[in-house]
Order: C-alpha cells, then structure tokens, then sequence
C-alpha cells in the first residue's frame, strides 16, 4: 500500500530505466491473451467512493470470485463493488455483478434476481465455497464495516445469513478471506484478513503538492485477523484467541491455505501491509504458530516489513513442497520464496528476475499460472498504484500500471511476456483483484481481473490448448466437499508433479476450484494421480486420459486403495475433452 509522502515527497531521483519487454512483437504470432469482456457481455463497472476525504479503503477494493452458482458445470464470474463514502457519491446505485456463464461465450447479470447485488456496507473481497457441504457454491463477501455469507438455496437464489451464521465480523474492515478445513472435521472454516481501524466519520487528511492524497497505510492502525470455526448446521464460533491468530497484531491484505510443513493440517500465510508475512502452521490441536520469523519470509533482508497486498502457494522449485509469491510496493519488489528440506525459505527475487520486472510497479492480485501447459509454473500478476500524485515526485513510476504475464523459463527464471501476451499486458490499468479459472472449459486457465472505476477485465487463454494437460474435479466425502486441503501428485513416466486445492489466494478473490496439470507435448506413458485428502485418506487413481477433465469422489475404503476417475466427456461430472 502507500509509503508515507515524506518518502514519496524524497524520492526525486529518477531511477535507472527499467526493461519491461524481454524482446519485440512477432508480427505474425497470436496472442496469448485476448480480451473479450464486451464480447462476453460484461458490462458491470466499479465504484470506489472516491472523494476529496481520501480514505485508503477506497484505493484498495474490487474483488473477484470464479464459480459456478447453478451447478451446470461451467464457471461463473461475480464481481464485489465498493461503495459510496460521505462525499463520494454515486449517480445510479452501487450494485455487484453475478454473471452466469451462458456455456458460448457469453455472460448475462443475475445478481439482482439471486439476492447478490446490494450490500449493506462498503465491499472489498469474495470468497466462494461450499461451506455445509450440500454439493452449493456459497458466498462470503467481505467489506467494512461489516461482511455477508449468503447461502446458496440451490434453486438460482442466494439467502443471506449472516447474523445467524455469526460471521458479521462487525466493526471490522475486512480484506481477503480463505476458507480451509483447519481442524479436519470435514466442515470449512474461515479466515478473514482484517486490514485497519476506519471510521468514515474521521477522514485522515494528507496531501501532496496541493493535491489531496492518500496517507500512509502506517497512519490507520492494525487490526487482529479472524477465525470462525464451523460447527455444522450453518453456525460458526469466533475461536480467535483460542486459536492464537488474535495474538497477531497487523494489517492482514492477502491470505492463502496450504500444507506448508506436509504434516496433513492446512497452514496459513498472510501477507501483511507494513506489517510482518505471516506464516501460521497449524498445530493439529486447533490451535497455530507464527514461524515467519524462522522461516525468514517475514522481512525484507534488510529487515523492513514491505507491503504485502496479494499471495499465492505452488511447487515452482519441483520439490513437493510449496513455494510462495507475494505482492508488494514499488521499489520493493514483489518476494519470491523458495522452500528448502527445513522450514526455511530462500528469497529467490533478484536470481528469478523478478526484482527487475516489478521494481516500478505496486502488486496486488498474483498468481501462479501454466498459461501454455508446458508443464513449468508462470506467473500472472495485475499492478495499480495508490497514489495519485506519483508522477509529480518519480518519472518512472505511474499511477496506471501494466500487469505482467512471467514465463518460466527453466533454472527459475522467468521472462516478460509482454509482447506476445495481447494489448492488455502493453496497457496501464488500476487493477486490483484477480481470479483464475478455465471459464471456457477447454483446459486452459483464464482469468479476470478488477479495476477501480471502470469495467474489469476478462482475459481468454488462446495458447493452452496446444499443450497436453489433465484437470481434476475432487469431491470430498470424509473431507469437505470442496476438498479443499488435498494434496495431488501425477506420476507421467518419470515425472513426478505437485499440485494442492488451496484456499484463497491472490487477494479479494476466489479461483476454480478444479486442479489442471500442464504435461507438455503428449504424453504416451500412462497417467497416475495420488491424492492425500485432507481427511489424511491417500487415494490413487491409475489409467487417466489427458486432455479432459476427471471427477474423483473420495474413497470410502481403507487408505491407498486405487479407484477409477469419472469421464464420460460430456459434462462437468466427467471430463471435458480438448
């Protein structure tokens, strides 16, 4: 988020120039992005509320979540709006967006016919799931000065829940939020990132050159994140101070869930702005432990805490273990973090050259993406400063800011896509939440991304398709339906590749909750998938096809017992051929 003006006001110097393309266009090769949001029909714009009072929250909001509501296997896009502030009005009312996926192409808007499309409160984030297992995306939005769970009633429309739920997190300016089965009882939990104090009746005046400005992040205080424990029957209990996340003291942006140790219990890392990461493990008796410190991802080397705003876990390194980014400020960089045998993590930014792509830009949705199913982990990152007045004081910096399509090149270095990626790499955007997800169903992810005042962005793969991939759609019986927790490992020939079902990621936004595996060029040798449910079941599954998607149900049996994948490939209960 924004440094203080002083440090802003100081950085006159221009810094060396930056190369932000690795190589010039090919005239004659396509695009691997191509924008087809007003062909898709998505028309919904965003509103922040923003006014002279200058209040952070409205440089900080958009969420974004991929899923499919109506259950007819094909994802659906639901976008969390803003709001007004005392002097921020809007002229038409501040709505979101559900947009149902009409399986050509196209999206229509029903957020007002299934009860989605109005809030009480000022909106940041999204976080979809099936939290009492009736095989239903629900749907938690968080905001401030409170959030909503609204209950999918399986017949088009949402219920709104919240106060019975328990999970009004009331007074509470919430961010990014997961849901994850800490105590594996097989019922979702939640995690909610609460960023800072607010008040909208105390506006924080700042200023810059004469202009009004946003103040420094460090000018509103921490706040404690939350977690809510599912009881079942759609009640859920505050157990933050029994659990030990009330301890942490912070601005808590971006969240994801994974097994970080591999002892079987989902684990948390929480980017914090000017605010330590976080790196909570769970102890399997309900309750975590900070090893950030340890671990070393959270500080700067130079000991600072930057400014984290958006995460994401995968095996980049090939080690079964996962390996983290996090999105920072400028001149900061974005962090990338290695795993090591030891819980300790190697900053591996300068070597991935990394730290060259993002020195001028301000991240916030990041996430790890095989866009060509090659088989090698890229990285798809959207950039947005806070501060308006930048370029009066540096240059080289923008308000407006390019994403970035990285490709892993081998030896973990990664190139500028920019180029080849289509116009929107190449086009300065205030963007914000980013969500993946294969909307088409061709196996490839897509994705989508907000941007503050204007109409988001969805973005169509157009290269995956030429790559051999296997997609997964894990339901759990033990575990939560969603699954969410599972370890996943394919065994093709010699190769051995690492996937998990994380919770969160990115930030304000919710994914596909289907796992894909690039392969490559084409595969002869059989497929064979291993998967550790969260239940702690290992279940493998022998014979897979490629190029479609398969639906594994959990096994009922003794652990490693073999079963075979649904694909009849015809719907989202099956596969989906290429």
């Amino acid at each position: 988020m924004s440094q203080s003006l002083v440090r802003i006001a100081a950085a006159l110097l221009l810094a060396p120039s930056w190369h932000l393309w690795a190589e010039p266009a090919g005239q004659s090769t396509p695009e691997l992005f191509t924008d087809v949001s007003l062909q898709a029909g998505i028309t919904w714009k965003h509103f922040n509320g923003q006014s002279h009072d200058r209040f952070l929250i409205e440089a900080s909001c958009g969420g974004v979540a991929f899923l499919d509501f109506d259950n007819d296997g094909w994802l659906d896009i639901y976008f969390v709006n803003g709001g007004e502030t005392p002097n921020g009005k809007s002229p038409s009312p501040v709505r979101n967006a559900l947009y149902r996926n009409l399986g050509n192409g196209k999206f229509e808007d029903v957020a007002q016919s299934t009860g989605v499309a109005e809030m009480p409160f000022y909106g940041m984030g999204a976080a979809s799931a099936d939290y009492d297992n009736d095989g239903l995306q629900d749907l938690y939005v968080t905001g401030f000065p409170t959030s909503a769970l609204f209950h999918n009633e399986g017949d088009g429309t949402f219920r709104e829940v919240t106060r019975q739920a328990g999970l009004e997190n009331a007074g509470e300016w919430a961010a990014s939020a997961v849901w994850f089965d800490y105590d594996r009882d097989g019922k979702l939990d939640l995690f909610v990132c609460n960023y800072a104090g607010l008040s909208f009746s105390h506006p924080r005046p700042c200023n810059f050159a004469g202009k009004p400005e946003y103040c420094s992040q460090r000018a509103y205080p921490p706040r404690r994140p939350k977690l809510f424990r599912n009881n079942g029957a759609g009640a859920f209990s505050d157990v933050s101070r029994s659990s030990g996340v009330a301890r942490h003291l912070g601005r808590a942006f971006g969240v994801v869930s994974v097994d970080i140790d591999d002892d079987g219990w989902d684990d948390l890392f929480v980017a914090g702005d000017a605010s330590p990461d976080l790196l909570l493990l769970n102890r399997g008796n309900g309750s975590f432990e900070d090893r950030g410190f340890d671990a070393e991802i959270a500080y700067s080397v130079n000991g600072e805490a930057r400014a984290g705003m958006g995460v994401d876990a995968a095996d980049l390194n090939g080690d079964g273990r996962p390996d983290f980014i996090v999105t920072n400020f400028h001149d900061e960089y974005h962090a990338l973090y290695l795993s090591t045998p030891q819980l300790l993590y190697r900053e591996w930014t300068r070597p991935s050259g990394l730290a060259g792509f993002t020195r001028p830009f301000v991240g916030w949705g990041a996430r790890f993406i095989d866009y060509d199913n090659d088989s090698d982990l890229d990285l798809a990152i959207v950039n947005g400063h806070v501060s308006q007045t930048i370029e009066l004081s540096r240059r080289d910096i923008h308000y407006r800011q390019l994403p970035l399509l990285l490709a892993n090149v081998g030896d973990l270095k990664f190139r500028n896509m920019a180029a080849q990626a289509g116009p929107v790499f190449r086009t300065r955007h205030s963007a914000r939440g980013m969500a993946l997800g294969d909307y088409d169903n061709d196996g490839d992810m897509d994705v989508v991304f907000v941007r503050l005042n204007e109409r988001p962005v969805l973005l169509r793969n157009n290269t995956g398709q030429e790559g051999a991939w296997i997609g997964f759609e894990l339901q759990g019986r033990q575990s939560n339906r969603d699954a969410i927790g599972s370890k996943l490992s394919l065994m093709s020939g010699d190769k051995r590749y690492t996937r998990w079902l994380t919770g969160g990621a990115s930030f304000l936004a919710s994914h596909d909750k289907r796992v894909v595996f690039g392969l490559g060029s084409p595969v002869n040798e059989e497929c064979r998938l291993e998967i550790r449910w969260p239940s702690g079941r290992v279940q493998t599954v022998p014979g897979l096809e490629i190029n479609r998607y398969h639906r594994i149900v959990e096994s009922g049996e003794v652990p490693g017992g073999e079963t075979k994948a649904s694909s009849d490939g015809k719907d989202k209960n099956g596969s989906v051929n290429r």
